[in-house]
């Protein structure tokens, strides 16, 4: 049976999709796992998101609490709003108070990544305040830590990204993830899936 790992994002202007596709590559390439993206309700009205110049959402399902449950693994993005993950995602974790009473996700790896609107925009303060969702729920957080290698350790080019998890500094529609961005989104995405694999494996 294959190991599900659902990539779940909240995008405005589709940066956090663009890095969610890429994590969902990433995963998908792990021989065994059945990688799906997913994205959380939109909580602004239409009328509100046209003034803000959001494009239009993409065709990816919107997911509801109970389809956690399906998945043996998670990679959550969202953009930063002040530090914090942004108000459609907590709406969603908001929503999973049930699933936190019956425990329903614990022992669960997930990993997350991120969008910020510029360099200083709270990228690793957004980690830490989105790690406690995943302790309430016992969740395993699975940071990316230094496994990208070289790439962490880049300064010839202005770029995104953290022990924490991949991501960019742009998420106020000015600039799209750079290609090195990108094959960190990856590299998350196999390495979570990689390691959702071996737990599930260890706890059959």
């Amino acid at each position: 049976m294959a190991t599900k790992v659902y990539i779940v994002y909240y995008s405005m202007y589709g940066h956090v999709e663009k890095l969610a596709e890429e994590i969902r590559k990433g995963a998908a390439s792990v021989e065994g796992v059945e990688a799906k993206l997913w994205q959380v309700p939109e909580t602004l009205p239409e009328e509100a998101l046209l003034k803000m110049s959001a494009p239009p959402k993409s065709g990816s399902p919107i997911i509801t609490p109970n389809d956690l449950t399906e998945a043996d693994g998670f990679v959550l993005g969202f953009p930063t709003r002040f530090g914090m993950m942004a108000a459609q995602f907590k709406a969603f974790l908001d929503a999973t108070g049930g699933l936190w009473r019956t425990q329903a996700l614990a022992g669960k790896p997930a990993g997350i990544f991120y969008s910020t609107g510029s360099q200083g925009g709270g990228q690793e303060t957004t980690a830490l305040t989105a790690i406690t969702q995943l302790v309430h729920h016992g969740m395993i957080f699975v940071p990316i830590g230094y496994t990208f290698g070289a790439g962490m350790f880049e300064m010839e080019k202005v770029k995104g990204g953290s022990p924490y998890g991949a991501g960019t500094f742009a998420g106020d529609g000015s600039r799209q993830p750079t290609q090195l961005e990108l094959e960190q989104a990856f590299h998350q995405g196999k390495y979570i899936a990689t390691i959702t694999k071996k737990l599930k494996v260890s706890t059959v």
